[in-house]
């Protein structure tokens, strides 16, 4: 159970991800389609919180204000433990420091951030499968490359409950 202050792709990187997702699962793959409650969405997490209040959460990442869109270079894949692969993107300076921005301020409201997503140790990526054996990782490279290069557009955010998919959507993107 978590909470995670997530960016969210436009319409036309949504139905690229998704469409990925769906050759996946055509494929015997299991992906956010499938998993858990079925509300899953495309998205990049900038911070996933372990412990949390959501009013006060809201109200810090309220107060980061509007940083506009942001774009993100996917240009190929990463594997995280458990089988969990994903499309890999690229950590500019301006994306670093609007996510350690955000982190600071949830930190400051009492939350508990995951260790994957403290400043310095974070990622951006965006999920491509939520569990494949070893022996099927080739299967989700393959289907990730023939769609790379890809620039995926974030142009809204919003905390997620990791458990239901229970959203909250934020006025702009920090």
């Amino acid at each position: 159970m978590a909470l995670a202050l997530c960016l969210l792709l436009d319409r036309r990187s949504d139905r690229a991800v998704r469409a990925l997702w769906e050759r996946l699962e055509e494929d015997g793959v299991p992906t956010l389609l499938s998993h858990t409650h079925g509300h899953h969405v495309p998205h990049l997490s900038y911070a996933v919180l372990l412990t949390w209040d959501q009013e006060a959460a809201g109200a810090a990442v309220a107060g980061l204000g509007h940083g506009g869109p942001v774009e993100v270079s996917v240009q190929g894949t990463v594997v995280f433990p458990r089988g969990r692969v994903a499309l890999a993107g690229s950590a500019s300076v301006a994306l670093a420091t609007r996510q350690a921005r955000a982190v600071e301020a949830l930190r400051r409201t009492g939350a508990t951030i995951h260790r994957h997503y403290e400043p310095g140790h974070w990622m951006p990526h965006v999920s491509a499968t939520t569990g494949v054996p070893g022996a099927r990782l080739q299967v989700v490279v393959d289907a990730v490359s023939d769609r790379l290069p890809l620039t995926l557009r974030c142009d809204r955010a919003a905390l997620i409950d990791t458990t239901d998919g229970t959203t909250w959507d934020l006025s702009g993107v920090p």
